[in-house]
């Protein structure tokens, strides 16, 4: 029986047991598109839905050791990334990644949770640039993402520092009742995405949209039409959120498919 490429996402993520984001975001996200994950965890994580408190790095041999097992085992073509808890993980990722030209990865790069906790290193963030960020297909920052990847720069000359094809910068708003979301290829705007603000904080919200995107890209939707359904999708789940802690909102991602 031939083994199916189109079906699967592996995943590279961290472990969050509010369950709001991080790896149970991830797979939520892609089996609502129909897809199987294939999720490793790189970082374990003491957090809830109003702090991050501690995080432990899986180690670098684990990881070899997981995705050697899955890749002679199951095919699969696209790649998604999330939270990394070191560099070397961060040059173990990329060296598993950088002969396979046949991946489509898409890399959300968490530097700050959305309770404002800094998760990651300012070395980490220079691995990322030089080994990782320059073999994905998509990179999904936020605006305060992209200022710690791209310090002093303006957004159009941040986004072009970073040698990626295909660059998604979400906001949080571009006025009191507009948050506006911009798509870049080589650099050059090709879209703007614009939604009605939301009130209310929520937890989770950028793991699902790049794993939506990512389940997307798994069955060959172009970029530019991934992104969009990907941010609808997003929207919906944010629109539907559910109050289970006592700070943040957790996306509903059960929502009804007609993306």
């Amino acid at each position: 029986m031939d083994r199916l490429l189109a079906d699967t996402v592996l995943l590279f993520s961290g472990l969050d047991p509010s369950g709001a984001a991080g790896i149970a975001a991830d797979i939520e996200t892609i089996n609502q598109f129909g897809i199987t994950p294939l999720p490793i965890i790189t970082t374990l994580t003491a957090q809830n839905t109003q702090q991050v408190l501690f995080l432990k790095p899986t180690t670098d041999l684990l990881l070899k050791a997981q995705f050697k097992l899955i890749d002679e085992d199951i095919n699969f073509k696209t790649v998604k990334i999330g939270l990394l808890g070191s560099s070397s993980q961060v040059k173990t990722i990329s060296n598993l990644l950088s002969d396979r030209i046949d991946f489509s990865i898409i890399f959300d790069p968490i530097i700050l949770s959305s309770s404002d906790n800094e998760l990651i290193s300012n070395d980490m963030i220079k691995m990322m640039k030089k080994y990782l960020i320059p073999l994905c297909l998509i990179l999904t920052p936020n605006l305060e993402e992209l200022k710690q990847l791209a310090p002093e720069l303006d957004e159009q000359s941040a986004v072009e520092s970073l040698k990626c094809p295909w660059i998604l910068v979400t906001t949080s708003d571009s006025s009191e009742i507009e948050v506006e979301h911009r798509l870049y290829h080589h650099s050059n705007l090709v879209r703007k995405f614009t939604y009605k603000k939301l009130s209310g904080s929520y937890h989770g919200s950028g793991c699902t949209l790049s794993s939506a995107i990512s389940a997307l890209i798994a069955v060959d939707v172009s970029v530019e039409e991934a992104c969009r359904r990907a941010l609808d999708y997003t929207y919906q789940t944010l629109l539907n959120a559910k109050k289970l802690g006592k700070m943040q909102y957790h996306p509903n991602r059960t929502y009804p498919e007609s993306l």
